[in-house]
Formats: C-alpha cells, structure tokens, sequence
C-alpha cells in the first residue's frame, strides 16, 4: 500500500538518519545513543512500511549500527550468529524436511479425517488440527499445507464462495488454527525465538520450551474454545452435507500409501528432537539441539539440501539477525532506557497500565507489520521501560509482548495464514475484521485474567 510512496519513504529514512547524526545529544542520552535511535526509527519506517523486504532491512541495520559508530563491526555482525537465529534455523529444516517427505500433508489428512462425522464437527477439526500442527512447525508453513486440503473439500461440498458461510467458516478455522496454534510453543511462529534472543541479549535471562508452554498454552486453549464458538455461530443456518468430504479424505489417505523410510526416520528424528527441547533445553540449550536434529537429518538421508533450501524461508534467519543486533544496541548504547525514562516520567501510569499498554500497542501493531518486526520494535523498549517502572519479571514483559504480537486475527496482511485464507475467495474482509476483533479483545481480556491469577504461580510477578 506504500508502493507509490517509496521515494518519499526513502527521503524520510535518510533524513532520520541524518538527523541523528547531526543533531546534539539531549540531557542524559550520548550521541552514539542518539545514532541508535536515528537507526531504530529508519528501520521501524521501513518495517512498517514494508518499501523494503523485511530481510533486506535488517541487513542495513547491520551495517548502519557500525557505520554511525553505534557499535563495532565486530559487535554488530557477531549478534548475527545469536543462539535463537540457529535453533529457528533448525526448526525450519525440520518443517522443510516435513513438507518434503510428506509426512506433514499425511498428519493434516489423518487429523482431520477423524472429525468428518458431521459439518459441525469437521469445522472444529480443521480449528484444531491447524492449532496443533503449528505447536510444532512454522504457522505458515501448516497454513500453507492445509489449504489445498481445505479448498478441495470446499469444492466438493460445492460451496459457493463468499455466498456460504460454512465455506467462510471453514477458511477462517484454517488460518485462526495456525495462528492461535503458533503461541503455544518457540516453534510456532519466528516471533518467539526472536523474544528470547532479545530477552538473553538485554538481561542474560532465557525461558525454556516446556516454561513457555506452561504460560502460552491456557491463552491458546482460551482462543481456540472462543474462535470455536465464533466460527459455529457464523455457519449456523447453513446446512452441508459432509459425506463427500469423508470420502475424499479417505482417498487421498489410500493414495498417500503406507510410511515410507524417510517419514518414519523423520517422525522419529522430530518425537525425540521435541523431548529433548522439552526436558533438556536448559542443560544443552535449545540451538544446540535444534541444529543437531538438523544434522541428523541428513545423517538418515531424510531430505536432501535442495529440499531444504527450497522449503525454508531463509529471510526470516536474516531478519532475526538485523532484529537481535538492533535490541541489543538499543540497550547497550543507552537508547531504550532513555525512551523508556522519557514515556516513563510523562505518564502516571502504574504497572498495570503499563502492561495493559504494551500488550494493546502490539495487538494493534500486529496487524500492519510483521509479528517478528513488532517484537522487534517494542519489546527492548519494554524491558528497559519495566526495570525503570518496577516491574518484577522481565520474563513477565516478554510474554506481554510476544503472545499479543501473534495474534494477528483482522487483516489478511496480519499474518501469512489469514492471507493464504483469504486468497480463496470464501470470506469478505468483513468477515474477518468484524470476528478478528472480537477474539483480539478476548485474547487481551484473557491475558489480563491469566496475568493476574495464573501467571504469578510461575514466577511471573508484577
């Protein structure tokens, strides 16, 4: 949408940079400070505005925080090899190499296949399965595996586009699945690892897998009885006939044939890789484990490396590098405590509201640019902006931030399963927009209730 724009985006950008160059420090902030800021305001422009791609971006963050004398090159380019940009790079062989076998298409087909009784109960199964496969794999990559089994059972049901709202519903549980799903767990979504990074760059804390489980899964189970209640709501009064649907599942799960090799190896390679994530993340480290499993793939002759490079996005590893290097400059050269003591001193508002804030600010923020360049943005800001205000738990902020950032429910731009969704052409933007609110405002009632009284048995204290 900003296409026509670039030249004066570009001229923004540079005159921000520019400015934080020339311009003297204020009270309290040096100028390398300053720099920082010049650079995290280009690159906030140019991550919302999307002129360039998101990994293109981060690349010339990289090179601009030495540049201005921010950081040394060594500092900047060294935050690129951070332990979170290698356990995503694992996890993402690990769905390539899914998508490759097969083996990821076989459980979507499996999973929904058991809730083909009844129209009812198919709808539900697709919201589930979605949810299920993406604690596991990349949201957009289940998305992107369930629509071609979703669209094709749309059409064998002969469902009219736009005109059935089961049609409408069927779509929208296939993308909210991912989405909701993708909160669950560090593999769902690229915004996760990314957090932590930030997280152990600014504080030297981390949280591990089955502790962000503890905390993210009641959110998930929240939305998902709500986003099942919404979407039975919106295709009553539309009788289906769901026989063919069960028919064509049970097809293409006789064509699929028996396991082969490789989907055993992998299914096993993927079962002990999550147990190890699980209960010896902390003694190991989730990178470590997250790369040998990688490795173990090819040790097996699961996949191959054209698979592999055909099958992950290798921008999002880019855009976790400039991202990282970003946060930690932003804390290192003073930058976000002295943002934070400015929004902190010309407010009075308490924790609560604080909180109450930055979970709002992401949720809306979410839905215009990447949940990945969200966190990005507010969260070094936050945990600084905590510290100052007294808040007890920086592992506290990082959920506050990170859960709300992938909650992208209301636009088809907000995350890559509501677009892959709506490029069938079975539900207006009104449709979403008008139910992706309403389950964004029970994701935000829900994490307030879970602050207040689930959270603080885990540690997380206010």
């Amino acid at each position: 949408m900003f296409e026509r724009y670039r030249p004066l985006v570009f001229a923004v950008g540079v005159l921000l940079l520019v400015v934080s160059v020339v311009l003297p420090a204020p009270e309290g902030l040096g100028p390398e400070g300053l720099r920082c800021l010049g650079v995290f305001a280009a690159g906030v422009l140019f991550w919302v505005t999307n002129v360039l791609p998101l990994a293109v971006t981060s690349l010339a963050v990289l090179a601009l925080l030495p540049l201005l004398g921010v950081m040394s090159a060594d500092e900047s380019f060294a935050l690129f090899g951070n332990r979170a940009v290698f356990f995503i790079l694992g996890a993402l062989v690990l769905a390539a190499s899914m998508i490759s076998t097969g083996l990821s298409s076989r459980l979507a087909l499996l999973m929904v296949s058991r809730f083909g009784k009844s129209a009812r109960s198919f709808l539900m199964g697709v919201l589930l399965s979605s949810a299920f496969l993406s604690f596991w794999m990349p949201e957009h990559a289940v998305a992107a595996m369930m629509f071609p089994v979703v669209l094709e059972v749309a059409r064998a049901l002969k469902l009219p586009p736009i005109r059935s709202r089961y049609g409408s519903a069927l779509f929208l549980a296939l993308a909210w699945g991912a989405v909701i799903g993708g909160i669950a767990t560090l593999l769902g979504g690229a915004r996760n690892p990314l957090a932590l990074a930030i997280l152990y760059q600014t504080t030297g804390q981390t949280i591990g897998f089955l502790e962000w489980m503890r905390v993210a899964v009641p959110l998930c189970l929240i939305l998902l009885a709500a986003a099942g209640f919404l979407l039975d709501r919106m295709a009553k009064g539309d009788p289906v006939d769901i026989a063919p649907c069960r028919e064509i599942l049970l097809r293409k799960l006789r064509e699929a044939g028996p396991m082969s090799r490789p989907e055993r190896r992998l299914a096993w390679i993927g079962i002990g890789t999550v147990g190890a994530w699980a209960f010896l993340g902390h003694e190991f480290g989730l990178a470590q484990i997250s790369i040998l499993s990688a490795v173990l793939l090819f040790v097996f002759r699961v996949t191959d490396w054209s698979a592999v490079e055909e099958n992950v996005n290798w921008g999002i590893i880019v855009m976790y590098g400039g991202a990282v290097a970003l946060g930690s400059a932003l804390v290192q050269s003073g930058a976000a405590h002295w943002l934070a003591v400015q929004l902190a001193s010309n407010a009075t508002l308490g924790p609560v509201a604080i909180l109450l804030v930055l979970a709002t600010t992401t949720l809306v923020l979410t839905e215009g640019i990447s949940n990945s360049a969200a966190v990005a943005v507010i969260l070094p800001i936050a945990l600084s902006l905590a510290e100052y205000r007294g808040i007890a738990s920086d592992q506290l902020i990082v959920f506050v931030v990170a859960l709300p950032a992938g909650l992208a429910f209301c636009l088809p731009m907000g995350s890559p399963p509501n677009a892959i969704a709506y490029s069938a052409g079975y539900f207006k933007l009104r449709d979403i927009l008008v139910l992706g609110l309403l389950l964004k405002l029970v994701g935000l009632v829900a994490l307030l209730v879970l602050m207040f009284w689930v959270w603080p048995r885990f540690g997380l204290t206010i």
